[in-house]
């Protein structure tokens, strides 16, 4: 009876055991791979991500990538290409990918899980090369970033709302070779970069010698023409003091706010799980880098001119922000975003 009653234990111990194991394993109804298409090593959008990679494989045990070279561009043709599930872009970029225009040949199906953050289009100069703003950038060597990027796109729409015309625009360089260029004085005068603050590229033409910090360039004054012509995707936005070291003046400059985006015949569920995953891994994003703290369910809403996917949606409404956020454009900030 004894052995009997130790054989049963020990079954039911098994039994038990057996059913925790099978509580915790893979969710079958997770993805099982996840393709992220983000942008150049050190950029904003590379460590944001790594982390949210990072975050699918711990939360889905998913096999995940992460891919892109160049930017926004890259990335919502692989997001449409279908090379890549999700990705990181301007709304701007993306915009041009809805419509199918330039630098985009054909309408590309997408839509938002999420506004992000603002990024910051920074024109830097060396202090002493005379340039000072961006009038002085006429006839000058400028770097406008590479062809796929969202940089090439915002950089050429100021420069002709500010009716600048360069000497040359140098498309063909990273942001972190033009910016290499730029502190030896080879074949830049001048480099524009986008990206949230503290913009890893521009941090780097601060910390490099000489010791005198470069210029960033106002360009906030040419917002009320951007929006003329090319939409509500442009805002004032300023650069605080002490952003980078030794730069100690606010800086008036253009935002561009940066969107999630998806195919639009992404199944809905998942969609909902990677906008649900992107809220659930916020610390690992802000560790990443400091911008991701801007995510922010009342503000993520507001991906105004790109729909939301309806699996974003029901994410959103099982977490009430909607109602709170307004109308949902970037040119009608959250208030608690207004005063950025």
């Amino acid at each position: 009876m004894r052995v009997r009653a130790a054989a049963r234990a020990v079954l039911v111990l098994l039994l038990v055991t057996g059913a925790g194991n099978a509580c915790t394993t893979r969710d079958a109804a997770a993805p099982q791979r996840l393709v992220i298409a983000a942008g150049p090593a050190d950029s904003v959008y590379r460590l944001l991500g790594d982390a949210l990679g990072a975050a699918a494989r711990r939360a889905w045990s998913a096999e995940v990538e992460v891919v892109g070279h160049y930017g926004s561009v890259d990335n919502l043709r692989l997001v449409a290409e279908g090379e890549a599930d999700v990705g990181f872009a301007t709304v701007d970029t993306a915009e041009l990918a809805v419509q199918g225009n330039t630098p985009f040949d054909r309408a590309v199906p997408i839509r938002a899980l999420a506004r992000l953050y603002d990024e910051y289009l920074q024109a830097v100069a060396l202090s002493g090369s005379g340039i000072e703003e961006l009038a002085d950038l006429a006839g000058r060597q400028v770097s406008i970033g590479e062809p796929r990027s969202g940089t090439d796109v915002a950089a050429n729409r100021v420069l002709q709302a500010a009716e600048v015309e360069p000497g040359q625009r140098v498309g063909n360089l990273s942001a972190e070779t033009a910016a290499q260029a730029l502190v030896q004085r080879e074949e830049v005068d001048a480099i524009f970069v986008a990206g949230g603050l503290p913009t890893p590229v521009v941090a780097a033409v601060v910390a490099a010698p000489p010791a005198a910090p470069p210029r960033l360039l106002p360009m906030a004054d040419l917002v009320p023409e951007l929006q003329r012509r090319f939409g509500e995707s442009y805002q004032a936005r300023s650069i605080p003091p002490g952003t980078y070291p030794g730069v100690d003046a606010t800086v008036e400059t253009v935002g561009i706010v940066n969107v999630l985006v998806v195919r639009q015949d992404l199944p809905e569920d998942l969609a909902r799980r990677v906008t649900e995953l992107l809220f659930s891994a916020k610390a690992q994003l802000v560790a990443a880098h400091p911008e991701a703290r801007r995510l922010d369910h009342r503000s993520a809403v507001a991906t105004f001119p790109i729909e939301l996917h309806p699996g974003a949606t029901r994410y959103y409404q099982a977490a009430k922000p909607l109602a709170a956020a307004g109308a949902g454009r970037p040119g009608r900030d959250p208030p608690h975003l207004a005063s950025r």
